[in-house]
């Protein structure tokens, strides 16, 4: 149960998901939020790497909980150098997992859509992973750790991450507005490509929902709704009422193999399937979410 006397420690809080944990969480509760990035005021330096670092930052700050999100996410750089995935996504999860039960904090993961092969159409929370590239690779052996060294954990699967604004989203939505930015009049977009879009924000309220009712375990946790690459950027220029001014092309992802070349699934489609079950699933469609985070910011120049 989060509480005003609860103490977070986030790591990896100065990307897209950070910006809305520390926001939200940080109103009803003291949180600390770290990365290796000091983008903010607000963030401190912490190194999830190192295990000593992040061992005297706890007995510090003497977090109640921690909410892991460092990682590394590009999936190119992942694929070229797999030693610093796994050092970061494995090495640097083994250990919050091996301090939080050491000092009896709650631990809370932060893991990805990328872990499952894209085979099946839709994956639920007891589906089984298999992950093709080398971030879904070391993201899933932090997975492992976790579920095998801890008995009260939560780890939280989000699908295609919407948030952060112009300034921390380094995901496919800031992408299209930057094509549009640069002055482009034709938008190419892979169709061949499936999710489940997730907005920040309403990740961070659920996972509030989930955290005080101590129904530890894994869950998928995405907006309703799914779609392609090419639905989003559709209803991006439909939100930004460019649909007249810019054409938006479908293409299959060898079009774009050289700049993308690391094998990625499918189909990343995710059924929240055990929050649906416990009767905690508060997420909204992702077209809602994707016109209140665009609403938010002045993206055009």
């Amino acid at each position: 149960m989060i509480t005003k006397d609860t103490r977070i420690l986030v790591t990896g809080c100065g990307g897209m998901l950070g910006e809305a944990i520390y926001s939200s969480f940080s109103r009803i509760c003291v949180v600390k939020a770290t990365d290796i990035d000091v983008n903010k005021e607000w963030i401190s330096y912490l190194d999830v790497r190192d295990y000593q670092s992040v061992k005297r930052e706890i007995i510090e700050f003497k977090p109640t909980v921690i909410f892991h999100l460092a990682a590394l996410t590009d999936l190119e750089y992942c694929e070229q150098n797999s030693n610093e995935a796994y050092r970061t996504n494995a090495i640097g999860t083994e250990n919050i997992a091996l301090l939080c039960k050491e000092y009896n904090i709650l631990a809370i993961h932060i893991s990805t859509a990328g872990i499952f092969d894209g085979k099946q159409d839709v994956y639920n929370d007891y589906d089984c992973p298999n992950p093709i590239n080398y971030y879904g690779k070391s993201k899933y052996a932090g997975e492992v750790f976790f579920k095998s060294h801890l008995e009260k954990y939560f780890i939280f699967r989000p699908g295609w991450m919407m948030g952060g604004g112009p300034e921390k989203d380094k995901k496919f939505v800031k992408k299209i507005i930057d094509q549009i930015n640069s002055g482009k009049k034709e938008l190419f977009v892979v169709l061949d490509k499936l999710g489940t879009p997730t907005y920040t924000y309403d990740f961070a309220k659920n996972m509030l929902e989930v955290i005080n009712s101590s129904f530890f375990g894994i869950y998928n946790m995405v907006c309703k709704g799914e779609g392609s690459r090419y639905d989003v950027a559709r209803e991006i220029l439909k939100i930004l009422n460019l649909e007249k001014r810019i054409k938006l092309t479908k293409v299959d992802s060898d079009f774009f193999k050289k700049e993308y070349f690391a094998p990625r699934p499918y189909s990343e489609k995710l059924s929240p399937l055990k929050l649906k079950l416990r009767g905690l699933y508060k997420m909204r469609n992702w077209k809602v979410c994707l016109e209140e985070y665009l609403s938010k910011y002045h993206w055009l120049k």
